[in-house]
C-alpha cells in the first residue's frame, strides 16, 4: 500500500481511478540519490579509488622533503626559506597523480595598516582559511590554517592566502627540509679562569663584607684548592687566605654580622 492509499484509508475513503494512476506513475519518494561513482572504472591514468587519508599518505611518500632553497636578503636580514611557488610546484603534480583536491572553502580576512620606517603606508592582511581536502572517492578532510602579509598596493589578501596554502601543505604534509639539525653541532664551553686568591683579600678585609659572604668565599677557595695560598692580611703579615677568612668570619659572626 502506497502513501496515497494510506492517507485515503486514514480519511475513511478509497482512491479514485485517477489518483491510483497518478500514484502508480509518481516517482518513488525518499529514494536514496544514486551514487555517481557507483559504475566508475578507473582508467590507466586515473588514481586508485582509495579513501582520502590513504591518498594523502601516498602524496607524502612521494614528496619526502622540500629544501629551503630560496634566499631572503634585504635590509640586513638574511635567511633561507621555502616559497609558496616552490611548494605548490612540488605538491601540484603529486596530488593530481593521486586524485587529491585541495580547495579553499571559506576565507575570513581582517585588515590593518602599518607604517614603514620611511613613513610609507602598507596594508596588512590576516586570513583564516578553511580547506577541504578531497580524495579520489569524494570523501573529504577539513583543515584550517592562517596567513599574514603586508603590501603597499592591493595584493596583501592574495599574499596572505598564499602563505596559508604553503602552511597547509608543509604542516599537513609534515614536509621536512633535510637540512642539518641546529642541535647537531655541539660546542663545549671552556673552563672559566680561576680567580686568584690574592684578588679576594680586599673583599675579605673590608668590614662591610658579611659573614655569609665570607663563607661563600671560603667555599670558592676550597673548590679551587687555594685555601693555603699566602696573602698579606689586614695588619701587613702573611697568612694563608683560608685562615684569614675563617678568623675574620668568626669575628664578624661574634659581632652580629650576617
Amino acid at each position: 500500500m502506497g502513501l496515497r492509499e494510506n492517507a485515503a484509508a486514514a480519511a475513511g475513503r478509497t482512491l479514485t481511478e485517477g489518483e491510483q494512476a497518478a500514484d502508480e506513475t509518481a516517482p518513488e519518494q525518499f529514494a536514496p540519490a544514486p551514487d555517481p561513482m557507483a559504475d566508475y572504472e578507473p582508467g590507466d591514468d586515473d588514481p586508485e579509488m582509495v579513501p582520502v587519508h590513504v591518498a594523502w599518505l601516498r602524496v607524502r611518500r612521494e614528496i619526502r622533503a622540500i629544501a629551503k632553497g630560496e634566499l631572503y636578503n634585504q635590509s640586513g636580514t638574511r635567511f633561507n626559506f621555502r616559497g609558496v611557488d616552490t611548494v605548490v610546484n612540488v605538491f601540484g603534480p603529486v596530488t593530481l597523480k593521486h586524485g587529491v583536491h585541495v580547495m579553499p572553502t571559506e576565507v575570513t580576512a581582517t585588515y590593518g595598516e602599518k607604517t614603514t620606517k620611511n613613513g610609507g603606508k602598507m596594508r596588512e592582511c590576516s586570513v583564516l582559511v578553511t580547506w577541504t581536502i578531497m580524495g579520489p572517492k569524494g570523501d573529504t578532510l577539513t583543515l584550517q590554517t592562517m596567513g599574514e602579509a603586508l603590501d603597499t598596493a592591493d595584493k596583501s589578501t592574495t599574499k596572505a592566502q598564499s602563505v596559508a596554502l604553503r602552511t597547509l601543505l608543509l604542516s599537513f604534509g609534515l614536509t621536512p627540509t633535510h637540512d642539518t639539525d641546529p642541535d647537531a653541532d655541539r660546542h663545549e664551553r671552556g673552563a672559566d679562569p680561576i680567580r686568584p686568591a690574592v684578588s679576594y683579600v680586599d673583599e675579605v678585609c673590608d668590614p662591610r663584607t658579611s659573614a655569609g659572604r665570607l663563607r661563600q668565599i671560603h667555599h670558592e677557595l676550597k673548590t679551587t684548592r687555594q685555601l693555603g695560598a699566602l696573602v698579606t692580611n689586614e695588619v701587613g703579615e702573611e697568612e694563608p687566605i683560608g685562615d684569614l677568612v675563617v678568623r675574620l668570619g668568626k669575628e664578624r659572626a661574634a659581632g652580629g654580622g650576617q
